[in-house]
């Protein structure tokens, strides 16, 4: 099949995922990263400067490890006109409007790469060191959001593990080794995000997701959200975090006290992904009202805590599941809050 075969058949399953969302009750909507091999891998193939290549190992997930690609810095880091992305988020912005619906599109947060980076893939004698390469990624950011935005994206997420990584006791004695800096790694996060998303247009609403690894339905990191908490949530400037809050690893709510007070949102990403089996919507609303003792309810809301599908493999759960659970976050949240847009 030649490209254009393949962009009709990837344009058919996108409407028709956008026609499913609509049916369920979602009023914003994705292209659910169809186009996609990885969740993050694309994207920064796609920058100039970045390429992704064949490694030695895949990343290691529990019991499980992806394909061996990783990704090489090979000369100044920018954002292409032409990339595919662009193209990509004007046409489910198209498919959206037409339902009379809002967009989501998303991108990998770049803290992901400037966290993942190791000194040995930079191939290019442009940058000296890891931290060489933060203006330019920057800058990169900022004119890929300035394009999605003329392409008609009102609505952009972040996705992120970094911020997860860095709640990770673990995560962090492996970065170490990797000869990373731990120490006021929450407040590098927060200063690149800052420095991003300074100066967007006022009717961008940027939010972020955190994500402790999402591959046919495993996990890498655990760990609460206390040791980031108020660089992540005051110290960004997101709109919105949809944070996990599934399991156990994720800690307690206690940590959403840094929340300021306001128009930002926190997403209870208390539906599992990982799994078909529907939980228990008093169960899901008590934990709801938990939340609250530390936010107040009208800055709360609820999503699945990931993705179905972090990875062309998928999550170990059937279509007819992802749908039912789907519909049980619209119910849940229509009991709570009403019938809010």
């Amino acid at each position: 099949m030649d490209g254009a075969g393949l962009r009709a058949v990837e344009d058919a399953a996108v409407r028709q995922l956008v026609s499913d969302q609509v049916r369920s009750g979602l009023n914003a909507v994705t292209d659910g990263e169809t186009r996609r091999a990885w969740w993050h891998l694309d994207f920064w193939d796609g920058l100039e400067g970045l390429r992704t290549v064949d490694v030695t190992d895949g990343i290691a997930f529990n019991g499980l490890s992806t394909r061996a690609r990783s990704m090489e810095v090979i000369g100044p880091i920018s954002f292409p006109a032409d990339h595919a992305f662009v193209e990509d988020a004007a046409f489910v912005v198209a498919e959206a409007a037409a339902h009379g619906v809002t967009a989501k599109f998303t991108i990998p947060s770049p803290t992901v790469l400037d966290f993942r980076l190791d000194t040995e893939r930079i191939r290019t004698e442009h940058y000296a060191n890891r931290d060489a390469i933060t203006d330019d990624l920057v800058t990169a950011y900022r004119d890929a959001i300035a394009a999605l935005y003329a392409a008609g994206v009102r609505y952009l997420q972040l996705d992120d593990t970094a911020w997860a990584y860095a709640c990770s006791d673990a995560e962090m004695m492996k970065a170490r080794a990797r000869g990373i800096d731990t120490d006021g790694l929450a407040a590098r996060f927060s200063s690149v995000i800052r420095s991003v998303l300074d100066g967007r247009p006022d009717d961008l609403v940027v939010t972020t997701h955190v994500c402790r690894g999402n591959f046919r339905s495993t996990w890498i990191a655990s760990g609460g959200y206390e040791p980031v908490a108020e660089e992540l949530l005051g110290g960004t400037g997101y709109d919105g975090f949809f944070l996990e809050y599934d399991s156990d690893r994720a800690g307690g709510f206690e940590p959403l006290r840094f929340l300021p007070r306001g128009d930002q949102v926190v997403v209870l990403g208390l539906i599992t992904s990982k799994s078909g089996e529907l939980e228990d919507p008093a169960v899901i609303e008590q934990r709801i009202r938990d939340a609250s003792q530390y936010v107040p309810l009208e800055q709360l809301a609820l999503s699945p805590q990931c993705g179905f599908a972090s990875t062309e493999e998928g999550n170990i759960l059937t279509e007819s599941e992802q749908w039912a659970k789907v519909r049980s976050v619209v119910a849940i949240a229509d009991r709570v809050w009403g019938d809010r847009t």
